[in-house]
């Protein structure tokens, strides 16, 4: 049986250390949800908070659900019937960008049996990362996928993602040459998905998924008349079950 939802209120922060230092930080909500069981809200709150299957992995699955599993099955990973959670920014109001969405996966037993972190950047593309955390929850990948325009495909990156409880804490460096020129955290608090929870969240951050767009375009254009060299984009080659 699945939990019930959850919203975090969260802080978001990125600090890059090269060539220049910057760091920035922002404030907004994301969803913990069972992909297979949406969230039950009002009709009046439903443009608030909708997860559609053609925001995340091919697009074209019928469900959540199978999208991930279809990539998890060209991989050799089959679920089993686990459970899974997902953490994501709902469309809100039609719109929706997620930099970064998380899915906890278990096998039937309950176990953890891997994580799946899918990446969207500013141009519509996505990439997905299949993930073995250790213990203390800490996974490395290579980096395949162009995301800031301030940095090459090359690195990877070392992520400490624990399934989220009363607390949200990820930390996602990226690593190069021996370095941390990119660190981003994201923070929050567990909150009931209650109407009166979402209508808050959605008043004090009105927007959210245009803002974060929005913002990370504005931060993008402040680098680079600081003069940081925009690298130039390979060409997106799509992923099985990933479009």
């Amino acid at each position: 049986m699945s939990a019930p939802p959850a919203l975090y209120r969260c802080t978001v922060t990125h600090v890059r250390t090269t060539p220049r230092r910057y760091a920035l930080r922002h404030r907004t909500y994301m969803w913990l949800t069972d992909p297979d069981v949406p969230p039950r809200l009002p009709r009046a709150l439903r443009p608030l908070a909708r997860f559609d299957a053609r925001d995340h992995f091919g697009g074209s699955a019928p469900t959540i659900r199978a999208g991930l599993e279809a990539f998890l099955a060209a991989r050799g990973t089959d679920l089993d019937g686990g459970a899974v959670v997902m953490l994501a920014h709902a469309r809100v109001l039609g719109h929706v960008f997620n930099p970064l969405t998380l899915y906890w996966c278990h096998g039937r037993d309950g176990r953890p049996l891997c994580v799946v972190a899918e990446v969207h950047n500013t141009h519509g593309e996505r990439h997905c990362y299949l993930l073995h955390p250790d213990a203390a929850h800490r996974a490395f990948v290579e980096k395949e996928f162009y995301v800031s325009p301030f940095f090459p495909v090359d690195g990877g990156y070392r992520m400490r993602l624990p399934e989220p409880g009363e607390r949200l804490e990820l930390t996602v460096h990226l690593e190069r040459d021996g370095a941390r020129p990119f660190t981003a955290t994201v923070r929050g608090e567990r909150r009931p998905a209650t109407a009166g929870a979402l209508l808050r969240a959605a008043l004090a951050h009105p927007l959210s998924t245009l803002a974060v767009s929005a913002g990370i375009r504005l931060h993008g254009i402040r680098l680079f008349l600081r003069g940081l060299p925009v690298q130039p984009r390979p060409r997106h080659l799509p992923q099985e079950g990933v479009k």
